[in-house]
């Protein structure tokens, strides 16, 4: 069966109203990325740290799947394509619209781990508050990988794009690597769909580029492949 690679990026959330951390005024929720998503800030204010992400989790748990989501979970659902989602956003709004394969990047909020192994991940159902500990003593801490951590996905992320017949990249700026560089492990003569209202440049030839929201402009391209 042809293989469907989709990538998605913050402007999939930003649709069901997730905010991005790229926003206009260079703010994520009225805070410098410097200060809530690097080690360096847990280090210095882990308190604020896991507030942050404490609201951004209940922030994912209020809002729910939109179009796009549910146009890549229902192409899945049909016999004739196999689907893998690889992700930017660490939401799990994609498998509650029903997708299966979905690779998270960045980490999930759903998710914790301990500050001593990053291979001790568990369930994270509600907050995390200082002082709450993983089995081996280490402090818990969100299972996101933050500015300046290695992606331990991205060599599984790549593989994946290398089997592709088709690529979409949707709602995604193209900004941040490593993952801004999967598009190039597609075969060559696969088919590369641009999905975005901003149009982000990339050196690829022969990319389809789409020049609408995520929410119409998957669907428009799911059905040309149906």
């Amino acid at each position: 069966m042809p293989h469907l690679v989709a990538l998605t990026g913050a402007g999939v959330s930003a649709e069901s109203g997730i905010r991005t951390f790229r926003d206009t005024d260079g703010l994520w929720e009225n805070h410098r990325v410097e200060d809530v998503a690097t080690p360096e800030a847990f280090a210095r204010n882990p308190a604020l740290v896991l507030d942050f992400y404490n609201q951004r989790r209940a922030q994912a748990r209020a809002v729910l799947p939109n179009a796009a989501h549910q146009a890549l979970a229902g192409f899945a659902a049909r016999p004739g394509w196999t689907v893998s989602i690889i992700t930017q956003n660490v939401d799990d709004l994609h498998e509650r619209a029903g997708s299966t394969q979905v690779l998270h990047l960045h980490g999930m909020l759903r998710q914790m781990r301990s500050v001593n192994d990053e291979t001790q991940v568990f369930d994270c159902p509600g907050d995390i508050e200082l002082g709450d500990l993983a089995p081996d003593g280490g402090q818990l801490r969100p299972h996101i990988v933050w500015f300046g951590e290695q992606v331990p996905a991205i060599e599984e992320a790549a593989e994946l794009v290398a089997t592709a017949d088709v690529l979409l990249i949707i709602g995604t700026s193209l900004q941040v690597y490593p993952a801004a560089g999967l598009l190039h492990y597609a075969p060559a003569g696969c088919p590369v769909y641009v999905i975005d209202p901003h149009q982000p440049e990339t050196s690829r030839p022969g990319v389809r580029y789409v020049a609408e929201p995520a929410g119409t402009g998957v669907a428009k391209v799911l059905a040309e492949l149906a």
